[in-house]
């Protein structure tokens, strides 16, 4: 090719390149090192065609005042487009080189009010092992009070390895830079299915409005059974009404477009059963639970050395719910740390105010990336601190803090027909201390325990004991057998529901938030179904004198047994009136029905009478023979007033004593002897005495 069409080209070439765009605000000093590169190339090309110096000194290129090139002489473009590329290159990355990772400390803020659509952001999150990657964002715009009254919202596309992945549960809390400054963190993310990872960015000066000192309790807090069916309350107002009948029939197009992003609750030692029973629930309350692990400081509830350098923004963080061989954890990611403060996840938890939780580091094992459902993986590591605030806007902890747990141990024993224990489990584990949280974790724990056991079948009966030790109080001990019945729910729920059912008349006290120091249970698993009913009874007289002895006998039927049949003797009370009177046999809930109901009437029991009315609760396992009077029985919190004279009565009823309301029966049932089986007892049988 001649030298004139070579020229001809590389004009033609040079004149398509423009500078300025792939130069950015550093184009000056980038067209400098081109204009030295491009006159070497020529310098070079014209040696190799034998070009004099002079020749050499026409050999220049021109760059306009907008920016495009052009050549002034004609010359070989192959190394001048060479020339071209390599400065071009290098210039570009020298202009998009990410800004540093973001360190613990001090950092300069952007306000929402400063934004415009189109500028440049970075946002930091971890994909997968601990440290964090940068992830580029376009700001669309801002959604004015899209979030509350004003509570602005910034929208952005996410890049990089966030368009692949979606905006994933994790992120939360990712923070956002523009220009080295921090404008908020990812929270939200909007729609399901779009083909763009579009989120939506918390403010920071909402983040930074979090309060240590703020000890209000919001009234959406999301906690286990916070909702229930509400069309079918009677509430003064047409349109009351009107609201809770049609929030309770809201389908899936009632639901917002711009969604917190769903938070992984992360489970170690759960197994898939336990998972698919109280997901729905756990999904209900906005976070999505996925099997993970949990390694370092698993009971440790102090926090680690080295804690003073941990969390760094971008890192993962998480909140401990559950440590130890059962682990349940929240994950998100640290979106400011002033070197002992922190914040995170751009929106709320669970949104219950002031908390104590340990705080924790995370390793993301990797980012699940989905149109639908992304999530991050990931293990929990070391505690290096605590969270106390919860909130709308996201969570507040602080490095070193300790929140203190509830350490439980479970023993789980598995025994065959011989009555030997074949198999035996230990678990150890801290719980998370709150009003609703603490009985859901229990039940949780219980079933989880129960149910992953390789002998968990239809016909296995579990022989439960558990005892709770208090602070300053006495101990709590309780013993119940359940065993499989007809109706569609599995006895280790019914259990476990049992079993945190305990906790939540303990955190449910309106007088006083019991300290737990420790809790320990056991459960035996038996085989065959062990459960029995009440079917006949005699005495050998009818006709009896006051504190004189009473013998007979009663026959239970068990599930496809032979009848059961076991003699009885106790001794009349010397007091007893003469009169027809009833001798009853039944079960421990017959007895208990009266007395739970009295304790449950006055909300403002104390916490030591909640303990002592736990206490007397009669187990399911044995049978209980009362002798009946007409004489009326008073209930009142944790006490039982039997065969109280009538004019004692007519002075509590007279509205003397109506500072704490109590509970009346027409009849006093006083137990004389409890019969121990190894099977539940169910039914009541009742016979006639005469007291002569």
């Amino acid at each position: 090719m001649t030298r004139k069409k070579w020229s001809a080209v590389a004009g033609g070439f040079c004149n398509l390149v423009r500078v300025e765009d792939w130069l950015a605000s550093h184009a000056a000093a980038a067209i400098r090192r081109f204009q030295d590169t491009f006159s070497q190339c020529i310098k070079v090309r014209s040696q190799e065609s034998g070009a004099t110096e002079k020749n050499h000194a026409n050999h220049s290129a021109q760059i306009g005042d907008n920016g495009s090139i052009r050549l002034l002489s004609t010359v070989n473009p192959l190394p001048f487009c060479f020339a071209i590329l390599a400065v071009c290159l290098g210039s570009t990355a020298f202009a998009q080189s990410p800004m540093a990772r973001p360190k613990a400390g001090p950092v300069t803020i952007m306000k929402s009010s400063e934004i415009k659509p189109g500028m440049k952001a970075t946002a930091w999150t971890v994909f997968e092992g601990s440290v964090p990657e940068a992830v580029p964002i376009e700001i669309v715009g801002l959604w004015k009070n899209a979030w509350g009254p004003k509570q602005d919202i910034i929208l952005g596309k996410m890049g990089g390895r966030a368009k692949i992945t979606n905006v994933a549960g994790g992120m939360s809390g990712s923070p956002v830079y523009i220009d080295g400054k921090l404008v908020g963190a990812v929270a939200l993310r909007l729609s399901v299915f779009s083909p763009d990872a579009v989120c939506g960015i918390t403010p920071i000066e909402l983040m930074t409005e979090i309060n240590d000192f703020d000890k209000s309790r919001p009234t959406d807090a999301k906690v286990p059974g916070a909702r229930g069916p509400r069309a079918g309350l009677q509430l003064p107002g047409e349109w009351a009404q009107r609201v809770l009948a049609a929030s309770s029939a809201e389908t899936a197009m009632g639901v917002p477009m711009l969604t917190p992003i769903e938070t992984p609750l992360t489970l170690s030692g759960f197994n898939d059963i336990t998972i698919r029973e109280f997901g729905p629930l756990m999904r209900q309350m906005g976070v999505s639970p996925v099997q993970g692990g949990a390694t370092g400081t698993a009971l440790a509830a102090k926090p680690v050395a080295g804690w003073q350098t941990s969390l760094q923004p971008g890192e993962a963080i998480a909140g401990v719910l559950m440590s130890g061989d059962l682990s349940m954890t929240g994950l998100g990611t640290v979106s400011y740390n002033d070197g002992k403060r922190v914040l995170g996840f751009g929106h709320p938890f669970f949104n219950l105010g002031p908390v104590e939780m340990p705080m924790a580091k995370g390793e993301v094992l990797m980012t699940l990336g989905s149109a639908f459902q992304p999530n991050k993986i990931a293990n929990t590591t070391d505690i290096v601190g605590a969270l106390h605030q919860d909130r709308h806007s996201g969570i507040m902890g602080v490095l070193g803090d300790t929140a203190e747990m509830i350490p439980v141990s479970l023993d789980v024993r598995s025994f065959n027909a011989q009555g030997t224990v074949e198999k035996h489990k230990q678990f150890q584990f801290q719980a998370f201390v709150q009003q609703k949280w603490t009985p859901f974790l229990m039940m949780l724990a219980l079933f989880n325990s129960v149910s992953g056991v390789n002998d968990f079948s239809e016909e296995v009966t579990y022989r439960f004991q558990g005892n709770v030790d208090f602070d300053g109080m006495p101990s709590l001990s309780l013993a119940t057998m359940t065993a499989p019945s007809d109706l569609p729910v599995p006895a280790p729920m019914i259990l476990a529901g049992w079993w945190g059912d305990k906790f939540s008349k303990l955190f449910g006290n309106s007088v006083k938030t019991p300290k737990l120091k420790r809790v320990k249970a056991s459960v035996d698993l038996l085989p065959k179904r062990r459960i029995a009913t009440v079917e006949n009874a005699w005495i050998e007289q009818t006709e009896v004198q006051p504190g004189s002895e009473v013998s007979g006998k009663v026959f239970l039927r068990p599930y496809r047994g032979e009848r059961v049949q076991r003699d009885f003797t106790f001794r009349l009370p010397a007091s007893l009136p003469k009169g027809d009177h009833r001798l009853m046999l039944s079960d421990g809930e017959t007895l208990n029905r009266m007395q739970m109901a009295a304790g449950s009437v006055n909300r403002y029991i104390e916490l030591p009478q909640t303990v002592a009315l736990l206490n007397q609760e009669r187990s399911n396992t044995k049978l209980y023979v009362s002798v009946v009077e007409s004489r009326p029985t008073v209930y009142a919190d944790d006490k039982t007033m039997p065969s109280l004279p009538a004019s004692v009565l007519n002075v509590m009823q007279s509205g003397q004593a109506q500072n704490r309301p109590f509970l009346t029966t027409g009849e006093s049932a006083k137990e004389q002897l409890a019969l121990p089986f190894d099977f539940v007892v169910n039914g009541s049988y009742n016979l006639k005495i005469t007291v002569k």
